[in-house]
Order: structure tokens, then sequence, then C-alpha cells
């Protein structure tokens, strides 16, 4: 008989028993990389987490003989259905062992306070900010996860929330690229070299997170504005922009963020960042002394780099922006030897040209992470 608790979350016992259950399921995975443990707590705190101040969650822990064998969070963006006139919640946090008594008994519990919220539908996973990562992982199992930009679950996760009646929202693809092999197309370089003459747009890069951060705010609302369009837009509070930009700069290596500016406008932008994992696997979630050393080498070790945030205002796709982009993807690599390997982290279904454009550069399809609704 599985038994669903409410989490208390003035309880620092339950919250660290809701963040470590993980640890457990996946100790012996080589393709989990540990969240840190202090991120996950913050997540927690309605006090700290920007996420809080419009919106409401509550959490719960499964048991079976009084151990842990499942976890989930439900929560409602209120900015979300607001702009988007809809009474949808989200999950986040599902783990479980493989019993679907346990995911059946969760789910049921999420559901029951979503209706009690007058809520008519649930989508998820979905987190409590942009880098949270989207989706149960479906395919490419055999892949390590890109830090903790994404989630990584076991295969028969897709049948547990299936089982319960859950069917596809929207994909999120990863694309592998290779550095040798990405290259822009010769009739978009040709458009480049234009865009370029021209001196409309311009390209902004840094040296140093001293000169990052006088752009940190500006890029904040940028990615906000570029992605208006999307499945998953909502209007970012200055506090939401602050939490992003915060946590962009703990594994920024200023060199490789760009901007793209048009008659000094920020329009665009490309994040991407060396890939820690192993460094994170190493220190199993904990920051210590030793950790933040080891952190910091593999900044100068990984030949993995994740392009995790590239896009350009809608209205400047036409004109150049997005070849530009591009051609900038392309440049990250030609000018750092130290990267062999990239990858363009979860990239929506939806944006089906980019998917195209990047496919065309020479990038492929090697993971899908599957966001999915119930209606209750």
């Amino acid at each position: 008989m599985t038994d669903v608790q409410r989490l208390d979350l003035s309880s620092k016992k339950e919250k660290n028993e809701f963040v470590m259950f993980p640890f457990t399921l996946y100790k012996d995975v080589e393709q989990w990389v540990p969240p840190f443990i202090s991120d996950m707590k913050m997540m927690l705190d309605t006090k700290k987490h920007p996420f809080y101040e419009h919106s409401i969650a509550e959490y719960y822990v499964a048991k079976k003989n009084d151990v842990i064998v499942g976890r989930l969070g439900v929560m409602e963006n209120k900015p979300f259905n607001k702009v988007h006139e809809t009474k949808k919640a989200q999950f986040y946090f599902f783990d479980s062992i493989d019993d679907q008594e346990v995911a059946n008994s969760l789910f049921e519990r999420g559901f029951e306070w979503c209706r009690k919220h007058d809520l008519d539908t649930v989508i998820g996973p979905k987190g409590l900010s942009a880098f949270d990562g989207y989706g149960i992982q479906i395919e490419g199992f055999e892949n390590r996860q890109m830090m903790t930009m994404m989630n990584y679950n076991f295969p028969y996760y897709q049948k547990l929330v299936e089982t319960v009646g859950f069917e596809k929202e929207v994909d999120f693809v990863s694309c592998y690229i290779n550095s040798a092999k990405f290259v822009l197309p010769e009739k978009a370089q040709l458009v480049v070299q234009r865009v370029r003459e021209k001196g409309k747009f311009k390209v902004i890069t840094f040296q140093s997170k001293k000169e990052l951060k006088k752009w940190a705010k500006r890029i904040g609302v940028a990615y906000n504005k570029t992605f208006i369009n999307n499945w998953e837009y909502y209007p970012f509070s200055d506090r939401e922009v602050q939490y992003i930009v915060d946590q962009l700069m703990i594994v920024a290596d200023p060199k490789l963020i760009k901007i793209i500016t048009y008659n000094d406008d920020v329009i665009g932008f490309l994040l991407a960042f060396p890939d820690i994992s192993e460094a994170l696997q190493r220190q199993k979630g904990r920051i210590t002394p030793w950790g933040v050393l080891d952190i910091m080498l593999e900044f100068k070790r990984t030949k993995w780099v994740s392009l995790n945030g590239a896009g350009v205002l809608p209205e400047y796709h036409g004109s150049g922006g997005n070849v530009l982009l591009y051609d900038e993807m392309a440049k990250s690599f030609k000018d750092y030897d130290q990267y062999i390997h990239g990858e363009l982290t979860q990239v929506a279904e939806t944006a089906v040209q980019m998917r195209k454009d990047l496919i065309s550069m020479g990038g492929r399809a090697y993971k899908n992470h599957r966001v999915f609704r119930i209606k209750i």
C-alpha cells in the first residue's frame, strides 16, 4: 500500500528527504548528473525562489513501509495562465520506482490539489524557471545528461505517466554537434557576409564576467522577448530575470556568450556553457572548497559545450539575424580548439525552421524529452 504525504516545507528533515530521493534512485546510473543540493532546497523555499512571488505549488512524497519510493510537485504558474487564458497546472520533480501504484497515487493526490484550485489540465514536467529543463526523456538514454539543464530518467517513466492517462503535448529534441562537421551552408555564408557588411547587425563578445555583468539584465529581457511565440512563454518578473542571470553567471564562460544587436538594441543572443558534468558527478551535489576547484578545472578540461539558449527576436528572422546567429554558433567551435563535441540543448519541435537549419549544418537529434498533458 502506498502512502502519499504532503511535504511540509517548514521541515528541514522532510525537505532533505524529498531532495535526496533521486540520489538514491540514480546512484548507480552513469548518465545521471546530480544537481546541487542547495539549489534544489532553494526551489522549495517559498521566501527565496522568485516563482512563489506570483504562483503556488505543493509537493508530495510516496512511501512504502516508511521508505520513500516516489515524489511529485504540482504548481500553477499564474502569469502563464493569464497570458494564455488557460487553467493549466504543471508538474515537476516526478521521480518514482518502477511501480504503477506509486505513480497513480502521487498523481491522483496532485490532481486533487489542481481541482481544488480550479485547474482543468496538467502539463509537465515543467519546472519553476527557464533553465530547469522540460519533459520526460523518451530517447537517447545511453547519452549522459547535459549538466542540470535537462532531466534524466529511467525508460519506464514514459510507461508510468502514459498509464496514468497522460498524452504528448510537445517534444524537446537535443542535437549533437561535431565541431569538424558543423558548417554553415555556402548560400547562408554569403547571406552572413552581406549582413556583416551592412553593419546594422553587430555581434558583442566578452572577455570577462565583469564585462558580461554590464549586459546581463538586457540579455535576460531579450531572452524573455525572444520566446514570446513559444509554447512555454510567459512574462518573467524582474526577480525571475535576475534569477536567470545569476544562474547563467555560475556556469558561464564569458568568451562563449554572444549578443546580437540591431542599431544598438539587443535582438538576439547565444548562451553557450562548458559542460562540467563530470565534475558535478564527482562532487555528488555538494559544494565544497575542493568541489569549486574541481569545477574550475573541469572548465578547462572538458571537450563538450552546451548551446542552451539561442534566439533572435521573431521580427528579425527574415532580415539575417538568425543566419548570423548560426554563424556565431559555428565560430564558437572554430575559435576554441578545446571543444570537439557540442549539444544544442532542448529545441522545441514547434521551432521547425531552427531544427531544419541545425540539421543542414550537420547537427543530429540524439535525445528527446517529451512534455505530457492530461485533462482532469
